[in-house]
């Protein structure tokens, strides 16, 4: 994976190392990130997939980033596009747009995921809740 060099709140030193895992401004299908508007509020989860699990087919109405910490995921559209990661590489989730995730390996899918939404503002919306 090639990280690229961006301005840094921390200052890499022999002690410090610092990467840049992602640095978006469109989601992984090429849509802008757009920030809702409202009282701000971001919620970090820890999702855990076990072999092959899925998520279901949901949306999220605010973005979302993720960051695989072990396995591999596949994530499909329902247009038929596909993201493939595994372990140490982030993504901008779509917005809404319907998509689902399956654990494609024989490990768990481990991944930590940052949705930047509004106070009292859902994260995820299942297909079936529209």
């Amino acid at each position: 994976m090639m990280f690229q060099q961006v301005t840094l709140a921390l200052e890499p030193s022999a002690q410090v190392q610092v990467s840049t895992v992602l640095k978006a401004h469109t989601s992984w299908d090429g849509k802008p990130i757009v920030y809702p508007s409202g009282k701000a509020e971001v919620s970090g989860l820890v999702v855990e997939l076990a072999p092959g699990a899925q998520t279901g087919w949901h949306s999220h109405p605010v973005p979302s980033f993720a960051f695989i910490l072990e396995g591999e995921l596949e994530i499909e559209q329902r247009n038929g596009g596909v993201k493939r990661l595994k372990a140490g590489e982030a993504v901008a989730e779509v917005v809404n747009t319907f998509h689902n995730g399956r654990n494609v390996g024989t490990v768990p899918v481990r991944l930590v995921v940052f949705y930047t939404g509004m106070v009292g503002e859902k994260l995820t919306v299942k297909e079936n809740q529209q």
